[in-house]
């Protein structure tokens, strides 16, 4: 099998998308409340040490993925345990993001259209683009997020007009402790979920590669966090953000001016679906190497479409609805996603760093 190489300003794009895919049409870190600007500061801080240990596991071995790095560390057996649950995290938050998707389109359009009439649309392109390989989506994802980014702050510019600066006041009204669980909550989604980049891509341009692609994709990432959930809160106000499942989208429907721009919230949904969609793949992409390395394969691309069907079933029934979904993220997901976010890499790096002090020591 051909060695898949992603160049540096591909990795950064796919970290990008990793961290605003299913974010962008939603506030993070709501729970700080008017403090989200400060909570989501802090997530980016607290996050940075966590990229910079994933890049130090690339650094430390060269072209291997995280399931190669449990293997080596760890030895046969533990390795393909942690392995295997890192495989079924990757499949059932696949099939999260991907009911997700399905739920937001028959919500705002598709009203009538079951859900896994999109499902199906969504896998088959998910299935044709992880058939190309890493550097088709690498390519893909560095033209597209320039798109993206460029609508995202076109239309907050946008909605400048109806923003409030007294939906942010007072600062830290309500003490720390709402700054604290909101940081934590976006600690947990999206940004630590960058973790799905050492399982789907490992072969870089360069040693030091790893590290610009994880600290300057959080960096760029998390400023446009920033910027559209402090966007919506600005136009809506907390107390409508919380009732909202998709606020970016209705703040987005209140740009109208004159009779030339309107119904703008079109293209935001357009381009979450989008934006979404790359994150599933890359969640998808991951899942199929975790298959194939667990059985011992070197080739994931013949596990593909078993594999997309597998988690397109199980995106039918994973939440109930987008209440039970969203109880489901601000109650449980932070408890779930830490061992496979944090304990395992930071416990993973911990025994390299002896193995290797112990191979010099010898």
């Amino acid at each position: 099998m051909n060695k898949e190489i992603i160049s540096d300003k591909q990795g950064i794009a796919l970290m990008v998308m990793l961290i605003i895919g299913t974010s962008s049409i939603v506030v993070t870190g709501l729970e700080a409340k008017k403090d989200l600007l400060i909570a989501i500061i802090l997530s980016i801080l607290m996050t940075l040490p966590l990229m910079i240990i994933y890049a130090r596991l690339h650094h430390m071995f060269k072209d291997k993925d995280l399931f190669d790095i449990l293997e080596i560390c760890f030895g046969r057996f533990i390795g393909k345990f942690i392995s295997i649950l890192y495989v079924l995290y990757l499949l059932y938050v696949g099939a999260s993001i991907l009911w997700v998707q399905g739920e937001f389109a028959i919500t705002v359009s598709l009203s009538k259209t079951p859900r896994i009439i999109v499902a199906i649309i969504i896998i088959i392109n998910g299935i044709f683009i992880i058939k190309k390989g890493m550097e088709v989506m690498g390519r893909w994802t560095e033209f597209f997020v320039i798109i993206l980014i460029t609508f995202i702050l076109s239309t907050v510019v946008l909605m400048i007009p109806n923003m409030n600066i007294n939906n942010i006041r007072p600062i830290l009204g309500e003490g720390i402790k709402p700054v604290i669980k909101g940081a934590t909550s976006a600690f947990a989604f999206p940004f630590s979920q960058t973790v799905v980049f050492t399982m789907a891509f490992s072969n870089f341009k360069s040693e030091k590669s790893s590290y610009k692609i994880y600290v300057r994709g959080l960096f760029l990432g998390g400023i446009i966090i920033l910027i559209t959930s402090l966007n919506d809160v600005l136009v809506l106000g907390i107390n409508t953000c919380t009732t909202m499942y998709f606020p970016t989208y209705v703040a987005a429907s209140k740009i109208n001016i004159g009779d030339i721009l309107q119904r703008i919230e079109v293209i935001i949904g357009i381009i979450f679906m989008l934006g979404a969609f790359i994150k599933l793949s890359i969640y998808l992409l991951a899942f199929c190497k975790g298959i194939s390395k667990v059985f011992g394969y070197t080739d994931y691309r013949f596990i593909v479409i078993p594999a997309s069907l597998l988690m397109m079933n199980l995106s039918d029934f994973v939440y109930e609805s987008l209440m039970y979904y969203s109880e489901w993220v601000e109650s449980t997901w932070v408890y779930i996603s830490f061992p496979f976010h944090v304990a395992f890499p930071v416990f993973t790096l911990i025994v390299a760093e002896i193995r290797k002090k112990g191979l010099v020591n010898n």
